[in-house]
This record gives structure tokens, C-alpha cells and sequence, in this order.
């Protein structure tokens, strides 16, 4: 009987009042949202500073790395026993950048407003930074005894210049955080209609595998049309690579993905996921999802969208070069250079060249299992603070600084706070003109990913 009440005493001892934390989370994630991060130029420090002083403040020491003047990289760690290996957190301190008139709010205001907080940043990435900040707070203040180090990156550069952020840490300074799984930004909740639906994790991402085509032909007088013309060996060769249809690939989180997907749904879509196995159906399925679904489409396989136009420089004259860029997003298993090649033999025009655009910024890397003890403590944790909706793991079909942390050997998930499936088509999604976060969904999101990290790290 003694004992039940000690450990009953001592679990009310480390229980956390989330509601206490909430204006502290907002104060940190406002103060984060009004520098001006933007990647380019890349101006972190004033928020690695900021991110430094706090945990300074209460008793964490913090390490910095940088290869480029203003650019830091901030690694904070709590230590453990070392039974068993680290838990890494991370966000990027950096943001795109922003056209500042066609915002509503000031892109950097940090501006509160109807339940939300609107800036950039909010979802990409400054989110991950604070939830993973005040995880490192919580844990130290309430003194939680750790088997794993936990530890957290604050890092720079994940916009474009990964050079002076997670290629120079997995580089030079790879044993500073070097962990058996990691937590960073990915999916996340999916609401509807005002509703959450499911809590999605992204455990694998495609690989960018950027490419040009450039058509030469000789010049000539645009009243006299040439077959010979080199914007029309390159229309053609568009059209054929928008039109090619790469195949089906399927992986252990895209299979659990559409099945997982399919219990939630409407019969007509619960349909449709099934479905895509069924070689009777798959292709009308498929041909549905492209016009009506362009984000389950691209889970199914490579992908290829020509993004850049670039010819002549006089109305009358046909120009002898003329070239298109190729955003290709390779499935995890395909090969850049193989699929390259298949390009060539589509377009089948020895007046088009297909070549690499430039070299990868990140690896390609196998997906990260779902039978591990990071997994398990994702779903649990989705149960506790989203209870009555699935966790779905998932593809990112965009590319994220983990995949140069899975091409090492570490299980990543990407996690990420509840989102308005509507708010895409109204323009406030990651990158867009406008940018918003709803202030409810922020703070279960903080402790969502601190019951993840504490049900990984806890001495047991």
C-alpha cells in the first residue's frame, strides 16, 4: 500500500499543467515569429540567441556551430543514464522568404487574431522550434529522470542553404547529435470542416532530383518557321515527360498510409484506396487521383513537373536554345541517374539533352520503420492527446533535413501540430503568401510531442 502511494505521489510530482504553460509557449513562439529569418539572405542568429538565453535561463547549456558568419546551429542536451540511446529534436530557425504586400498581417507581426497567429513561420518551421524548446523546459524543470539524452538542434540554413546547417552538423559535428530517433517537422493533425480527422507522421520523404531539358537548333528569321526549331523539340519533349506516367511503388508507410486512409473515409474514397491494388482498377483510380487528388497521386511514385520556361529574346527571331527545368521528386528506391536515362528514351529527340541540374542537397534514405519504440510512443501519445482519431504514418513528397539524418541510420518522424485542410486552397499554407496557425492547435502540439519524447527518454 506504501508503495502504490509513493509512485502515485511521484507521478503527480512530474505530471505537467498544460494550461499553465500556454501564455509562456506564446510569448516564446511570438518572440521567435518577429525575426526575420528569411533563407536567403539567412540571418538566424538573432533567433539562435533568443533560443540560447531561454535555456540559459533555466540551467541548460547550449552549444554552437557554425560555418557561416550569422548562421548558427544551437545543440541543447539533457542528459541520461545511457541505457539506451538518444532521442534528437529539431526545427529550423529559418523561413522562406516573403512578398510583404501581399500579406494581411505583417509577415513578421506575430499578429493574434480570431484564434489565430498569423506569420511567417508559423507552420514552417518556428512550430517545431518552440515545441521542441519547451519540451527541453518541462523535462529540466520537473526534473524527469532520462535513460535516453535528449537532444535538441535549433538549426539554420533548411530553406536552401543546408550547407550551413544540417550537412555541416551531420558532417563535422555528427556525435553532437547523433541519436537512435528523431523528431522533426512532417505531417501532422488533419482537420476538416473543423474537425480532426486523423494525426499524420511522416516516417519516409521523395528526394528532389532536379534535372533541365535543353533543345538546341539553329537560328533563324520567325517568318520563316524552321522544323529545326528549338522551342518546338522542346514543347514536345515537355509534353511527353508532363504525360509519362511513372510506375506505382509501393513501401511499408504508403501501404499502411491508404489502408489506414480508407477506414476514415467516404465509401466512394474508402473505394478508391482499396482499389489501387486491384490492376482491373488501378489506372481509372489513378486517373482520378491526378485530376482530383494531385497529393495521393504523387504518393504513388516519382513525379515530374516542369517548373521554368526559358527562350528567345526577340519576338522575330527563332532562338537556337531553349530550355525547361525539371522538379523530379524521386520515391525512396529510385535511382536519379536511372531515371534520367528513361527521360532520354521517352523524349527520344537527339536535338534535346537531359541533364542533372545541380547536385542533390539531400540524400536519398529508406524509410523509417513502423514496428519501432518511437512509433509505438507516436501512437500512444496521438491517443492521449487526440483521442477517437487514428495516427496515420506517411510519405513527404517534398524533402526535409531528415533525410540526410535517415541516410545515417536514424529512425526520423516527422510530426507537426493540427492543420485546416481548407486553409491550403485560401492561401495559408507553408511557403504561401499568407501563413496561420490556429493558438489551440500550437499548444496541443507541444504537448503531443513532449509525451512522445517523454515516453521515449523516462528511466523506466
Amino acid at each position: 500500500m506504501k508503495l502504490a502511494l509513493l509512485l502515485v505521489l511521484v507521478a503527480a510530482t512530474n505530471a505537467q499543467d498544460w494550461k499553465s504553460l500556454e501564455e509562456e509557449t506564446m510569448r516564446h513562439f511570438q518572440a521567435l515569429l518577429r525575426f526575420d529569418t528569411s533563407d536567403p539572405p539567412g540571418r538566424e542568429q538573432e533567433a539562435a540567441d533568443y533560443v540560447r538565453g531561454v535555456l540559459a535561463a533555466e540551467g541548460i547549456e547550449t552549444k554552437v556551430f557554425a560555418v557561416a558568419k550569422g548562421r548558427p546551429n544551437i545543440v541543447a542536451r539533457l542528459k541520461g543514464t545511457g541505457k539506451k540511446r538518444p532521442v534528437l529534436i529539431l526545427g529550423h530557425t529559418d523561413v522562406v522568404a516573403v512578398d510583404a504586400k501581399k500579406w494581411t498581417h505583417p509577415p513578421f507581426g506575430a499578429v493574434r487574431q480570431g484564434g489565430h497567429v498569423y506569420g511567417r513561420g508559423t507552420i514552417d518551421d518556428k512550430d517545431n522550434v518552440v515545441a521542441s524548446l519547451m519540451t527541453m523546459l518541462v523535462l529540466k524543470r520537473l526534473n524527469v529522470p532520462l535513460d535516453r539524452d535528449v537532444i535538441f538542434l535549433a538549426e539554420s540554413g533548411e530553406e536552401g542553404h543546408t550547407r550551413v546547417g544540417i550537412q555541416f552538423m551531420v558532417g563535422a559535428h555528427f556525435n553532437e547529435i547523433d541519436a537512435e530517433f528523431c523528431l522533426g517537422e512532417g505531417w501532422g493533425g488533419v482537420r476538416e470542416g473543423g474537425k480532426l480527422r486523423y494525426v499524420g507522421v511522416s516516417t519516409t520523404e521523395k528526394t528532389p532530383y532536379r534535372a533541365v531539358l535543353t533543345s538546341r537548333g539553329p537560328a533563324g528569321h520567325g517568318s520563316k518557321p524552321m522544323k529545326s526549331n528549338a522551342l518546338l523539340h522542346l514543347s514536345r519533349a515537355v509534353v511527353k515527360v508532363s504525360e509519362f506516367r511513372p510506375p506505382v511503388k509501393w513501401n511499408d508507410t504508403t501501404r499502411a498510409y491508404f489502408e489506414r486512409l480508407a477506414t476514415i473515409s467516404s465509401a466512394e474514397d474508402a473505394a478508391r484506396f482499396n482499389g489501387l491494388v486491384d490492376p482491373a482498377r488501378t489506372e481509372s483510380i489513378q486517373d482520378y487521383l491526378a485530376e482530383h487528388d494531385s497529393t495521393n497521386y504523387a504518393m504513388l511514385r516519382t513525379t515530374i513537373s516542369p517548373t521554368i520556361l526559358q527562350a528567345g529574346f526577340r519576338s522575330n527571331v527563332i532562338p537556337s536554345e531553349a530550355q525547361a527545368t525539371l522538379d523530379i521528386r524521386l520515391i525512396p528506391g529510385d535511382s536519379g541517374p536511372a531515371f534520367l536515362e528513361e527521360l532520354r528514351k521517352l523524349i527520344n529527340d537527339p536535338q534535346v539533352e537531359v541533364t542533372r541540374m545541380v547536385a542533390d542537397i539531400r540524400p536519398s534514405s529508406p524509410p523509417s520503420p513502423l514496428d519501432t519504440e518511437a512509433f509505438r510512443a507516436i501512437e500512444a501519445a496521438g491517443r492521449r492527446v487526440y483521442p477517437g482519431v487514428p495516427t496515420i504514418p506517411a510519405m513527404m513528397t517534398a524533402s526535409t533535413d531528415m533525410a540526410n539524418l535517415r541516410a545515417k541510420g536514424m529512425a526520423c518522424y516527422g510530426i507537426g501540430p493540427a492543420l485546416d485542410i481548407e486553409d491550403g486552397p485560401l492561401g495559408y499554407g507553408a511557403h504561401s503568401d499568407q501563413e496561420r496557425l490556429l493558438e489551440s492547435a500550437l499548444h496541443d502540439f507541444v504537448r503531443y510531442q513532449y509525451e512522445i519524447v517523454e515516453s521515449l527518454a523516462k528511466a523506466r
